[in-house]
């Protein structure tokens, strides 16, 4: 809204300006008509045209115009003296204050050679050639430090909105770090913990139904790999300047397969149909399809316990396809989520450029889907090219 502001003023500005001077190329014609019988008026005219064109005119405006100002005043005198106000005023505005004097008093001292008739020495007419000039330059000088001051004063503001805003972000991103690195020293605790008690119980699972044994064995293996990733995550939390691993900048990419597969192994009733090869899409597509039949595959086992889920996957071109979905089932009572695993798997898909649903379906039946566009250039196999 400032800015429009500004330019409207400056747009008003530069009509008034133009309005001024075509008032003042009009005052030096019908004040040449009543000189000698109009005698001049043609020359007068055509001058006064030509001097307020280059006064309007940005591109002639230094250091043409002051000078044919100048040029003009000194021969025909008080008929343009207006416009050569005009002129040392422009050269003040702009901190030309030496030109300005200079331009003044070389059309001053010059009329002494000038047209008669119009000579700015004498009695009538010498008090408005030592009066006008300078009073421009000294406006003009005033204007344009008011103007020079006002702008880095809004400068200024605009560098300390700038700074205000960066450093509200700065303080945002490092209280979202600090918290989750909080948070993931906490999980990593307990998983620490989780990790201990299954080796522990593992040790000895000779004594125990091959069934549980194998319940175990899975629940350690992945409590320990997310304990890996948890402490990946907060090194380079805790670290954001330092060069990240090999295992940061690339995490392990781990298929859907792989994710039913321990979800069945827990006993959960899933049905997979996949289509295509994981390969065909880009790396942003796999971890994207794996973080959402994840998180459906979770709230399943939460809101629809029992029930059997069914999954499909297309990573063939142009899209990617991910479709999770599961009838009603029995909630359960034990667990504790956030609620806000479909909000991040939304913005996640988003940013790839795709569209995610999640909502009922039905007949009861809960259905999370995803289309995500593959990115121009990518071949069958997913390599650009």
């Amino acid at each position: 809204m400032a800015r429009v502001s500004r330019r409207e003023g400056r747009r008003w500005r530069a009509y008034g300006r133009a309005a001024l001077v075509a008032l003042l190329v009009s005052a030096a014609a019908l004040n040449a008509a009543t000189i000698d019988g109009g005698e001049h008026l043609l020359p007068v005219t055509a001058t006064a045209l030509l001097c307020g064109a280059a006064l309007l005119s940005s591109r002639l405006r230094w250091p043409l115009a002051p000078l044919l100002v100048t040029a003009a005043t000194a021969w025909w005198g008080s008929l343009l003296l207006p416009l050569l106000v005009v002129a040392l005023f422009d050269l003040a505005v702009d901190g030309r204050a030496r030109a300005a004097v200079g331009c003044g008093v070389a059309a001053l001292a010059a009329n002494v050679l000038g047209y008669p008739a119009t000579a700015l020495w004498t009695p009538d007419r010498y008090a408005s050639a030592l009066f006008l000039p300078p009073l421009a330059v000294i406006l003009g000088l005033w204007l344009g430090s008011r103007r020079r001051l006002v702008q880095a004063l809004a400068s200024d503001v605009e560098h300390l909105r700038i700074e205000s805003k960066l450093r509200e972000e700065a303080a945002g991103h490092a209280e979202r770090s600090r918290i989750a690195a909080e948070m993931h020293d906490v999980l990593a605790h307990r998983l620490s913990l989780i990790a201990l008690h299954s080796g522990v119980l593992a040790t000895r699972r000779d004594a125990l139904p091959a069934p549980v044994a194998e319940r175990l064995t899975l629940l350690r293996r992945t409590s320990v790999e997310a304990l890996a990733d948890l402490r990946d995550i907060l090194g380079a939390l805790r670290e954001p300047d330092a060069e990240p691993s090999a295992a940061a900048r690339a995490p392990v990419m781990r298929e859907v397969r792989e994710l039913v597969d321990e979800a069945l192994a827990a006993g959960q009733h899933i049905e997979l149909t996949s289509e295509g090869h994981p390969e065909q899409a880009p790396t942003t597509h796999r971890l994207a399809v794996y973080r959402i039949v994840q998180e459906s595959l979770t709230n399943a086992r939460k809101h629809a316990s029992g029930a059997p889920v069914t999954v499909r996957v297309d990573y063939r071109p142009p899209a990617t396809h991910v479709e999770v979905t599961n009838p009603p089932g029995t909630p359960r009572t034990d667990t504790v989520g956030g609620g806000y695993g479909l909000v991040g798997l939304r913005e996640r898909v988003t940013a790839l450029g795709g569209h995610l649903t999640a909502g009922p379906a039905g007949a009861g039946t809960w259905r999370v889907a995803a289309r995500i566009p593959h990115p121009p250039g990518v071949e069958q196999n997913g390599t650009r090219t």
